[in-house]
């Protein structure tokens, strides 16, 4: 109980950045990992508890290690945990077929129906989160709720195909180099801050080694980055977003410089019976940058 009380008052206080149970460094991640075949590709994932179906699913150059700090807290509050590697990132090739939103729409549709994971809840961050939407559009009977963590969805900065472009070739140039010398990189700081600036707020107030998982395993061999990318920035589906109607969640931190929080915005504005919560001094992945108040946050939504 006094534990419990600290960390509420950590989060109230807005001093849990960076504060991690690190019960995910107690778990040996080998015993849970898995890997099927789906739409013709094979597809790794993760999987641990049992119980209600949580579905967990990462964003361009990222793998199921995005949601490290959130696996292991839902699987100890009875939840069975699935985040998966999307086909052409972390560790599941890329597939015979050209990659793209709808694609992994369906694929994702697919990997539930296999696994029995009817009546899941969507947890999505960034394209994730779009891929999360487009299941809830193309399929809403077969999930529960939905969570949109920093969603891609909704075109909101100056020139994005300009962006793109220049995003992919930064890409294709330096990728490979920083998932190698991973460790490296965030040992030096001013490598560190070079590197994660642009997604997490305050790089060196997260641990090494979970920024180590997101560099190491997030980079390495994700060739699906470029197809996801082009794919993605063409994607804009606010006009259909009124017809959600399950529970949903918008989850976003106020210093995203990936997507804007005007972004938010909008899609709580689009989608009825959706809650909204900012994150303060937070970046794009506020599940792993405040994870205390993210789990928190979460687990309320589930139980309500």
């Amino acid at each position: 109980m006094e534990q419990a009380t600290s960390i509420d008052a950590r989060i109230v206080a807005g001093n849990d950045y960076g504060v991690s149970d690190r019960e995910w460094t107690r778990i040996d991640w080998r015993e849970h990992l898995r890997r099927v075949e789906v739409a013709g590709t094979s597809v790794n994932y993760v999987e641990i508890g049992t119980g209600e179906p949580l579905l967990f699913i990462h964003g361009v150059s990222g793998c199921w290690q995005n949601w490290l700090e959130n696996l292991p807290h839902f699987a100890a509050a009875g939840r069975r945990c699935v985040a998966l590697d999307l086909p052409g990132f972390g560790a599941s090739p890329v597939p015979e077929w050209p990659i793209g939103m709808e694609a992994y729409g369906r694929l994702v549709r697919e990997f539930c129906e296999k696994l029995g994971l009817g009546g899941a809840t969507l947890v999505g961050n960034s394209m994730g989160g779009l891929v999360a939407t487009e299941l809830a559009l193309a399929a809403p009977e077969a999930f529960e709720r939905l969570v949109l963590v920093s969603a891609a969805g909704i075109i909101n900065t100056w020139r994005p195909e300009e962006r793109a472009v220049v995003t992919a070739w930064a890409w294709r140039r330096f990728s490979p180099l920083f998932a190698e010398r991973g460790r490296q990189i965030v040992a030096r700081p001013r490598l560190r801050r070079a590197v994660f600036q642009s997604f997490v707020r305050f790089p060196d107030r997260l641990d090494d080694d979970i920024l180590i998982e997101q560099i190491v395993n997030g980079l390495h061999e994700a060739d699906g980055f470029e197809p996801a990318l082009a794919d993605l920035i063409r994607t804009d589906f606010r006009e259909r977003l009124a017809t959600i109607q399950m529970p949903t969640m918008i989850v976003w931190g106020l210093s995203d410089r990936v997507i804007p929080v005007a972004a938010a915005a909008s899609y709580h504005r689009r989608i009825p019976h959706s809650r909204l919560e900012i994150f303060e001094r937070t970046g794009h992945v506020p599940q792993l940058e405040r994870p205390l108040r993210f789990n928190a946050l979460l687990e309320a939504f589930l139980s309500s």
